[in-house]
C-alpha cells in the first residue's frame, strides 16, 4: 500500500484485531460486554460518513473483508494483509519494559541474513536500534534486560526464524563499556 492509513482506519483495524482476540480469549461475560461498550464508545466519536469512508478504504485496500450473516447483519473481518498491518502498528509502539533491578545478564542477538533478504535485515537492525540495543558488531546486538517476547515478535513478523539467534550471556570482556552505555552501575 503506497499511502499511509488515516487515524480512523488504524483504529478500525485495531478494533477488529481486538475483537478477534476477544472472541478467541473467551473472557468472562462481564469483561466481554465491558470491552464491547468501550469499542462502541470509541467509534461513536466519529461521524458515520467518515467511518463508512474509512471502512470502504480498508476494504478497497484488501485489509478487511466482509460477509453477510443470515440475520441480515454485515460482519467485518480482518484479512491476512490487515493482520500484518496491525502487527506493524504494534511494532511502532513496542517498548521493552525496564525492570527495577538489572539481573546482570546480557541479551545478545546474532543474525546472518542472506543478501536476498536485505530489506528484512535492514528492518531488523532498524527495530533493534529503535528499541535501544547496542550494535556490538554489524550483525550482533546487545541489551541488558529481558526481551525474548519482543525479539520473537520481530523475527516472526519478518519471517527470519532461520537466521536469528538470541543468547543469554553472563560475562562479556568489555562489560564496563556496556554498563556505561546502558547507564548501569
Amino acid at each position: 500500500m503506497s499511502r499511509g492509513l488515516g487515524e480512523i482506519q488504524k483504529k478500525v483495524l485495531l478494533i477488529l484485531a481486538g475483537g478477534a482476540s476477544l472472541m478467541l480469549s473467551s473472557p468472562s461475560p462481564r469483561q466481554y460486554f465491558k470491552t464491547l461498550r468501550a469499542i462502541q464508545k470509541e467509534l461513536k466519536q466519529y461521524r458515520r460518513d467518515r467511518l463508512e469512508t474509512a471502512i470502504h478504504g480498508l476494504y478497497e485496500s484488501s485489509l478487511i473483508g466482509y460477509r453477510e450473516r443470515p440475520d441480515g447483519m454485515t460482519e467485518l473481518t480482518l484479512n491476512k494483509k490487515g493482520k500484518k498491518q496491525v502487527l506493524a502498528y504494534n511494532l511502532e509502539t513496542m517498548r521493552i519494559p525496564v525492570p527495577s533491578r538489572w539481573d546482570r545478564k546480557w541479551r545478545v542477538i546474532l543474525f546472518d541474513i542472506p543478501h536476498v533478504r536485505k530489506k528484512a535485515r535492514d528492518a531488523l537492525r532498524f527495530h533493534l536500534n529503535r528499541l535501544g540495543f547496542y550494535q556490538f558488531q554489524k550483525s550482533v546486538f546487545v541489551y541488558p534486560y529481558p526481551c525474548t517476547r519482543e525479539i520473537e515478535f520481530i523475527v516472526a513478523l519478518y519471517n527470519l526464524h532461520h537466521f536469528v539467534r538470541h543468547m543469554l550471556v553472563e560475562e562479556v570482556d568489555n562489560e564496563a563499556d556496556l554498563k556505561h552505555r546502558f547507564s548501569l552501575h
